[in-house]
């Protein structure tokens, strides 16, 4: 699934292509992704101005006046912008035509993506409880330990909960806490706030480079103008068990915590 640096990546991509500019009209050519497509979509987002492509968690909101349309890319989803010649693919289901002649196409092979949304004034439900931002100020070591104390479940299972911190998924999280030293079966109450510390850090730092990067390709995602992310190439756990850790050289361990494979190093990760 596409994590926070893959629809960052997205987000940046077509901004420049969409801002400012009107969609005139929208063709569905399903009723349904994941969930039902909002009916606004077709009523209400037509001769409204996108003024601008934001991103919440792994959410991309097109704002207009008249409210938000709110995408998810689930496990497979792509937005492109094309010219309006383009043929149409298997799987491109959503298509939003703008003044410029040209397309958002919303192509989703396994449809567990979404389009809905959000009212002027309003938080949809789905954004509704969600935690902090990881790049923003709101986002420390501090704020970490003061959450985690009680906690008993896995550091890796209390970071990738939403409603703690938003878009710090499997592929990012296990390279974290390989940064920062720290095993991801380690109870989040029992680590530090020196550790937390360190761990924010990694979390920030990683996701930063992984945007520069271009995000991670791994099996579906490739950015809107079709290149892939490089961020897989520089992957020091994930995806890894069992070949030589790059720090010590011992095999790295892999099992499955929250029924995620996950992959760390049991010298240098305590």
């Amino acid at each position: 699934m596409p994590e926070l640096p893959e629809v960052e990546t997205t987000r940046r991509g077509l901004a420049p292509h969409v801002e400012g500019h009107i969609v005139t009209a929208a063709t569905l050519r399903r009723p349904d992704l994941r969930w039902p497509i909002a009916e606004e979509i077709q009523r209400v987002l037509p001769g409204q101005r996108i003024d601008a492509v934001r991103r919440r968690a792994k959410y991309l909101l097109l704002d207009t006046q008249a409210g938000s349309a709110l995408l998810h890319l689930g496990m497979s989803g792509s937005l492109r912008v094309v010219p309006a010649d383009t043929l149409v693919r298997a799987h491109d289901h959503v298509d939003l035509v703008l003044d410029t002649g040209r397309l958002l196409r919303f192509n989703d092979p396994r449809r567990f993506g979404c389009l809905l949304w959000q009212p002027p004034g309003e938080v949809h439900e789905l954004l509704a409880g969600l935690g902090p931002e990881p790049l923003s100020d709101e986002f420390d070591g501090d704020y970490l330990y003061r959450l985690s104390r009680g906690r008993s479940a896995p550091v890796k299972t209390f970071l990738m909960d939403q409603r703690v911190v938003v878009g710090v998924g499997n592929i990012y999280v296990a390279e974290a806490l390989f940064e920062a030293g720290v095993s991801p079966l380690r109870a989040a109450g029992k680590v530090s706030r020196e550790r937390y510390v360190a761990l924010a850090e990694a979390i920030c730092r990683i996701l930063g480079h992984a945007i520069t990067r271009g995000g991670t390709t791994l099996r579906d995602f490739i950015s809107p103008d079709g290149s892939p992310g490089y961020f897989e190439q520089e992957l020091s756990a994930y995806g890894r068990g069992g070949e030589p850790c790059p720090r010590c050289g011992r095999p790295l361990r892999q099992a499955a915590i929250g029924q995620r494979t996950t992959v760390w190093c049991g010298h240098c990760q305590r």
